[in-house]
C-alpha cells in the first residue's frame, strides 16, 4: 500500500469520524424535539386505535419510510402508503424524526438506526434497520427459486410492490380481518397497484390461516416463503406453536423467515426495555412471548421449531451472546424438511 492511499483512508476515516461526532453533537441538542414528537405520536397512537391502524404494523412502515426519505432504501410505496393512514400522528412523526434528518442533511452522516444496508453485531436501538435488511435478504436470495410468498401478518408490509412487475411470484398477505381492510382502503388512497396481492383476512388466535390461504389460491403443496415479520412477540405462546406447525405442513423444502425477542427482553430491568414494555402495553399491543434466553439461545430456538416439526437453517442473534450475557432478540429462517 503507497503512502499516499494510506494517507487517502485515514482522511476518508477522519472526515467520517467527524460527520459523526457532529451528527450526534446536533441530535443530543435537538434531542427534547424528538422526545416531544414521540409522545405526541405515542398519545395519537392509543387515542386513533379503534381505527385498525395497529402500532406493531405501523413502527416497521415508519422505519422503511424513513430509510427511503434518507435514501439508503427505495420504498415508493412505503413513502406513499404511510401518509394516508388514518389516525398516523404527522406532527408527531415529524417532530420525532425532524433532528434526526437535519442532522443527516448538515453532516451527510447516517446513524445506525436506519443504516442499510446493516452489518455488525445488533444493537436496540439499530433492531428496525439490521431487520429490513434481513427480511429483505430473504426475498433477495429466496425467491428466485420459490415462486409462493406468504406475509403472516403482514401489516403495512410494502414488499410484494417493490418486486418487478413481471416476477412470477403468487404474492399472499394474511392479517388481522380489521388492520387488512384498513391497509387495502389506503393502498387504493395512495394510488397503489394490489392487483398482484391475495389478502386473506385470519386471526391467528382463533382461525385456520393456512386452511384460509388453501381457500385462497395458495398451493400447500409446492415451496413457499413465509415472512413473519414483528409478529411472534405479540402472540401467545400456542398460537406461536400452531403456527409453526402449520408451516411445517407445506411441502418440502418451504422457508419461515421470522424474528422474536428472548425472555431477557420480556424480563429485563434495564431502562430501555422497561420502557418499551410499558410503550407497548400503552398502545394495547402487549409483549407476549419470548424464546428461552439462555445461552446458547440458538439451542432453545432450536428445540422449539422442532417440538413443531421444523429445523434451523440460520440465526442472527441479537445484542451480544456470551456464556453470561444473554441475547435479547434474534432473526432466524427455519426449513421444512
Amino acid at each position: 500500500m503507497t503512502s499516499g492511499s494510506t494517507t487517502s483512508r485515514k482522511e476518508r476515516e477522519m472526515r467520517k469520524t467527524g460527520a459523526a461526532v457532529a451528527f450526534y453533537a446536533l441530535s443530543i441538542v435537538l434531542l427534547p424535539v424528538s422526545l416531544l414528537g414521540y409522545a405526541i405520536w405515542v398519545g395519537k397512537l392509543r387515542a386513533a386505535k379503534p381505527s385498525g391502524v395497529s402500532t406493531s404494523a405501523q413502527a416497521p412502515l415508519s422505519a422503511r419510510w424513513a430509510m427511503h426519505n434518507f435514501g439508503v432504501r427505495e420504498d415508493q410505496a412505503a413513502n406513499l402508503l404511510l401518509p394516508v393512514l388514518p389516525g398516523v400522528p404527522w406532527l408527531g412523526m415529524r417532530l420525532a424524526f425532524w433532528p434526526t434528518v437535519l442532522a443527516h442533511r448538515v453532516t451527510g452522516y447516517v446513524s445506525k438506526t436506519f443504516r442499510y444496508p446493516f452489518e455488525g453485531r445488533i444493537p436496540p436501538q439499530a433492531e428496525a434497520s439490521a431487520r429490513v435488511t434481513f427480511f429483505d435478504s430473504a426475498v433477495d436470495r429466496f425467491l428466485p427459486a420459490i415462486d409462493q410468498l406468504v406475509i403472516l401478518g403482514a401489516g403495512f408490509d410494502t414488499r410484494p410492490y417493490r418486486l418487478p412487475q413481471d416476477t412470477p411470484v403468487s404474492s399472499f398477505e394474511v392479517d388481522a380481518p380489521k388492520t387488512q381492510a384498513v391497509k387495502r382502503a389506503m393502498l387504493d388512497k395512495a394510488g397503489i397497484d394490489a392487483r398482484k396481492v391475495t389478502f386473506v383476512p385470519a386471526d391467528f388466535e382463533k382461525d385456520d390461516w393456512l386452511a384460509k390461504l388453501a381457500d385462497a389460491g395458495f398451493d400447500p403443496g409446492r415451496p413457499v416463503l413465509f415472512l413473519w415479520e414483528g409478529v411472534t412477540m405479540y402472540l401467545e405462546q400456542a398460537a406461536i406453536e400452531d403456527t409453526l406447525s402449520k408451516v411445517a405442513g407445506c411441502a418440502r423444502g418451504s422457508l419461515l423467515a421470522f424474528d422474536y425477542f428472548t425472555t431477557e427482553t420480556l424480563e429485563s430491568t434495564m431502562l430501555y426495555w422497561r420502557y418499551g414494555r410499558a410503550a407497548a402495553k400503552a398502545v394495547g399491543e402487549p409483549l407476549k412471548f419470548g424464546v428461552d434466553s439462555t445461552p446458547p439461545s440458538r439451542e432453545r430456538l432450536s428445540e422449539l421449531l422442532r417440538s413443531c416439526g421444523l429445523a434451523i437453517l440460520e440465526q442472527h442473534v441479537l445484542g451480544r451472546e456470551t456464556t453470561k450475557k444473554r441475547a435479547w432478540g434474534g432473526f432466524a429462517i427455519a426449513v421444512v424438511q
